[in-house]
């Protein structure tokens, strides 16, 4: 018998210390005398009444008056079953009362800080908050993704990741996302073809990433000197409902980007031309679609030119509507 696990095991179930060595000494020595018993734990008097009436009070021993009686330990399972029960209850009542204590201090100091609902993040926690965000991700993840980067594609593998174990993916994308030089190729597409919901817009007004319905992360960037070192963790709340409508409305007025990507391309469009028609659907310039291509100013408009000969097409937005109509895009 391993005295030390013993005594840890009952002090853990609230036996206390006196106790736990009486009982001990009875386990080795019992049916004995209680004064005998006594003597071996160091206890006499009102100390070992004490102890020893504890153990009877509980279960854990036989009842024994006086010093003369024999003290002997009694089965332990229902007084485990009930210690067990008692000390659960306990603790249940405990972490009410810590719970009912924390919330009274949060309600005083809310009206000041609201640091319950807002935090702020900066630095090199801007990363690390970012990357536990998307790993505690369960059903979807909601984005608005536009420069500037802390750096290009550091999420895209934390996206890839994420799709991979079936979570739902919707990205509006901004013009100046697939402007960005070998953003698309490099980031974007790969995310589209693994299962992202892409659509695009000309702008976006935030950086946003909405996790499930439980927070949303909002970055301060500031586009004009490309800084990307603060963001908001918005618990729900008003602010929260205001950001998930705003994407939703955002959502809403965007255009599909790649749609059903990936699935087998229609058999009248090479996958070239559907690429640039997509990057022409999407606003970008005619400069930034011939680098992104690799081509020329002079080869991009030529193919656009064969292109709008194709649907009857005057116009590029005549060709636009043509496309749409015949699910070339």
């Amino acid at each position: 018998m391993d005295k030390s696990k013993v005594a840890e095991a009952l002090r853990g179930l609230g036996i206390g210390a006196g106790a736990v060595r009486v009982y001990l000494v009875l386990l080795e020595t019992a049916p004995a005398p209680l004064a005998e018993v006594g003597a071996a734990a160091g206890l006499k008097g009102e100390r070992l009444s004490a102890a020893y009436g504890e153990l009877v009070d509980v279960g854990l021993a036989r009842g024994a008056v006086e010093d003369g009686d024999l003290a002997a330990p009694l089965p332990p399972g229902v007084a485990l079953k009930a210690l067990t029960s008692r000390r659960a209850a306990e603790a249940h009542e405990s972490g009410i009362a810590v719970a009912g204590a924390f919330e009274a201090f949060r309600r005083l100091r809310l009206p000041a800080h609201h640091d319950d609902l807002v935090e702020v993040v900066t630095g090199e926690d801007v990363g690390r908050r970012a990357r536990q965000a998307w790993a505690g991700a369960r059903t979807e993840i909601r984005q608005l993704d536009t420069p500037p980067y802390d750096s290009v594609g550091s999420g895209t593998g934390l996206a890839l990741e994420t799709l991979a174990r079936g979570i739902t993916q919707r990205v509006v994308y901004s013009r100046a996302a697939l402007e960005l030089p070998g953003n698309l190729a490099a980031n974007i597409e790969p995310c589209i073809a693994a299962g992202d919901d892409a659509r695009v817009l000309p702008s976006l007004p935030v950086k946003l990433i909405i996790i499930d319905d439980a927070y949303a992360l909002v970055s301060l960037s500031i586009a004009e000197v490309d800084v990307h070192n603060t963001l908001l963790l918005v618990q729900p709340c008003g602010l929260f409902s205001a950001l998930v409508a705003l994407f939703e409305q955002t959502w809403q007025q965007a255009l599909p980007f790649f749609p059903g990507a990936p699935g087998p391309l229609p058999p009248r469009l090479p996958p070239a031309e559907r690429r640039l028609l997509a990057l022409l659907a999407a606003g970008v310039s005619d400069d930034d679609i011939a680098l992104e291509l690799g081509i020329s100013r002079r080869t991009l408009s030529r193919r656009v030119e064969v292109l709008m000969a194709r649907t009857g097409a005057s116009t590029r937005f005549q060709m636009a509507l043509q496309v749409q109509r015949r699910g070339w895009l």
